[in-house]
C-alpha cells in the first residue's frame, strides 16, 4: 500500500478517462473547499512518511509505464515521463533529500532502455534481444549524474537508489552475459535487507540465477511458490519457467509459461508467455 492505496487502485486509477478525473478532481476540490481542509507543510515528525508516500506514487506511476498492467500496450511511456516530471520538481523542492535524486535515478536508467524495448508495432524484445545501440545514452549519464547526488548527500542508499545501481549495472554491460550479475546481487541482498520483499526475492533469484546457475535461483523461487501476495501474480510462474527451461526441464517449464500466461492481463505480455509455452513444445516435436 502507497499512499492509502493499493498498487491495484493506484492501476485502475491511471487507466481512467482523462474527462472522469477531471469530474472527479472538481469534486474533491469542492468538497474540501466545502470542509474548509488548510493546505500546510506537514510538520517535521510527519514528514518522512508524507515524502515517502508521494514517492511510492510516483514510483509506481512509472511502473506502470514502463510496464502496462492492463491494456493493449507493453508500456505506456507517457506515464513514466510524467513520473519523471514530477520527481524532478520534488527535487527541487527538496534538493537536499537523497530518495528524491534516487528515484530520478532509477527513472532515467530504466527509462533509457524504452527505444529498444519494443519493436514497431509495439511487440516487446526482451532484454536479451534488444538493441543496446539504441538505448538512450544522455538518459543513462543523467541518471549517473542524481544517483552521484544522492550519494553525495552522505545518508546512505535508500531502496529508490539501490534499485538505480542495479538499473545502471544493466545500462553499462555490453550484454546480458557480460553484466556483473555478482554486483547485481550484492546490490540485491543490501535490497532485501532494507525493504524486505516477495517481488524483491523474485527479482533477487533471477540475478542469482545468471550468477550461480538456474538451480540456485529456482530455489529461491521455489521458496515463494505459497506467498499471498505473489498467489495470483504471473511473476513467479514466468520466472520458473525460465529457469526450468535453462534446466532442461521442458514440459515443466511450458505449464508455468501456460500458467503466467493465464495470470497476467496484458495482452501483450500474455503474447509473449504463450510463445514461449508454444516454442517449447515445437522443441519438443523436434
Amino acid at each position: 500500500m502507497v499512499g492509502g492505496l493499493t498498487s491495484e487502485e493506484i492501476a485502475r486509477a491511471l487507466l481512467t478517462p482523462t474527462s472522469t478525473v477531471q469530474q472527479r478532481i472538481v469534486r474533491a476540490k469542492r468538497a474540501l473547499a466545502d470542509a474548509e481542509v488548510p493546505f500546510e507543510t506537514p510538520v517535521r515528525e510527519e514528514f518522512a512518511g508524507r515524502l515517502a508516500g508521494v514517492l511510492g506514487v510516483l514510483y509506481l506511476i512509472f511502473n506502470e509505464g514502463h510496464t502496462a498492467s492492463s491494456g493493449e500496450d507493453w508500456m505506456r511511456p507517457e506515464l513514466s515521463r510524467e513520473a519523471l516530471r514530477l520527481a524532478r520538481v520534488l527535487a527541487g523542492l527538496l534538493p537536499r533529500e537523497p530518495e528524491v535524486h534516487g528515484l530520478i535515478a532509477l527513472i532515467e536508467l530504466t527509462s533509457a532502455r524504452f527505444p529498444a524495448r519494443v519493436d514497431r508495432d509495439g511487440e516487446p524484445i526482451l532484454l536479451a534481444d534488444q538493441d543496446r545501440s539504441r538505448w538512450d545514452r544522455s538518459a543513462i549519464d543523467r541518471g549517473r549524474s542524481a544517483l552521484a547526488r544522492a550519494d553525495a548527500l552522505g545518508r546512505g542508499r535508500g531502496a529508490y537508489a539501490l534499485q538505480a545501481a542495479i538499473a545502471e549495472q544493466h545500462d553499462l554491460a555490453p550484454s546480458v552475459d557480460a553484466t556483473d550479475w555478482a554486483a547485481i546481487v550484492a546490490v540485491y541482498d543490501a535490497l532485501v535487507r532494507l525493504t524486505p520483499s516477495p517481488i524483491v526475492e523474485v527479482n533477487r533469484a533471477v540475478a542469482v540465477s545468471m550468477a550461480a546457475g538456474p538451480a540456485a535461483g529456482l530455489a529461491i523461487v521455489d521458496t515463494l511458490a505459497d506467498e499471498p501476495r505473489l498467489r495470483m501474480s504471473h511473476l513467479v510462474p514466468s520466472v520458473r519457467g525460465e529457469l526450468l527451461r535453462r534446466l532442461g526441464r521442458e514440459s515443466e517449464a511450458r505449464s508455468e509459461f501456460a500458467r503466467a500466461a493465464e495470470l497476467t492481463r496484458n495482452p501483450r505480455e500474455r503474447a509473449v508467455l504463450l510463445a514461449k509455452a508454444a516454442a517449447g513444445t515445437a522443441a519438443a516435436r523436434d
